[in-house]
């Protein structure tokens, strides 16, 4: 997820070359990630994961990724991973909502992310495809996507934000991933004002979200290398590529310079999450300096 929308937001920067590096990383990642998630179907004693919310990274994966392809021209094979999408979707998510409990996690916003993206991908291949029946299917998933996060900010616990290790961060994130969708709905359906309108209430819910957590992440550090940060690159990405979107669709130029500076705390959030992770594998010890150990 966070690497493929840091390819999206590349692209749309104009940045080709390492748009199309980071898409290349997005596809081996995505054939390793399919891999280990048909093994967890097939392991009975694993099967319950199947019902914790970060399961659903599977579906926001896949739809990610069918976005950067679908930018690339090759509607067919994004048409084909709409489709693994919108399977998984109908597959996971109720298993996920039945479980869902009081006092949530910023993970629980995934709900909300996996439906946008499924509407997101629908809403950019309904002109490509000449399926216009594609746009009134992603209207229907953008209004559910919205329900979703109303209902899992009801029951979100608001410490997450003080002391979450970096999935408290999906609670901008998700009103971003909707504000793309709602954008990408308007093109399809020849920019309509209340989508226009809609999309830019949704992107400033995400921008305000946005500045409280990035205050926060100022306010009390957390620079321990934790998996979860993944979720931090990704509303990052997902902002910048949002409003880069609504700048075009809605008619709002300077939204485009906002999402372009956007990019480069996403870019450099991915390079230092990356190297987190590839030291965390390769086992490399880590210094540690005297003080206080961050609690997560």
């Amino acid at each position: 997820m966070a690497t493929g929308i840091v390819s999206l937001g590349l692209r749309l920067a104009g940045f080709l070359w390492a748009a199309r590096g980071l898409l290349v990383i997005t596809a081996a990642l995505w054939l390793v990630l399919a891999v280990t998630f048909c093994g967890l179907l097939l392991d009975g004693a694993r099967r319950e994961e199947l019902a914790a919310p970060a399961v659903l990274t599977s579906v926001a994966g896949t739809g990610v990724l069918g976005n950067g392809i679908a930018l690339t021209g090759h509607s067919a094979a994004a048409a084909v991973l709409l489709t693994v999408t919108a399977v998984l979707w109908l597959l996971l998510l109720p298993r996920v909502l039945r479980r869902l409990g009081r006092s949530l996690p910023g993970a629980a916003y995934l709900v909300t992310v996996a439906t946008q993206s499924v509407a997101g991908l629908a809403a950019a291949l309904a002109v490509p495809l000449s399926a216009p029946w594609l746009t009134w299917a992603a209207g229907v998933l953008l209004a559910a996507g919205l329900a979703l996060y109303a209902l899992v900010l009801s029951r979100f616990d608001l410490g997450q934000l003080h002391r979450g290790a970096g999935d408290h961060w999906v609670v901008a994130g998700s009103l971003s991933i909707s504000a793309l969708a709602c954008a990408r709905l308007a093109a399809a359906t020849g920019r309509p004002e209340p989508l226009t309108w809609l999309t830019l209430a949704i992107l400033a819910a995400a921008l305000s979200w946005y500045a409280v957590l990035a205050v926060l992440e100022v306010v009390r550090p957390r620079p321990r290398y934790d998996p979860r940060r993944w979720s931090t690159v990704f509303p990052l990405g997902m902002t910048a590529v949002s409003a880069m979107t609504a700048a075009t669709v809605c008619a709002v130029p300077w939204l485009r310079p906002v999402g372009e500076a956007l990019l480069c705390p996403a870019v450099l959030a991915w390079l230092i999450v990356a190297s987190g992770a590839v030291r965390r594998a390769s086992g490399r010890p880590r210094s540690r300096r005297p003080g206080p150990v961050p609690v997560d």
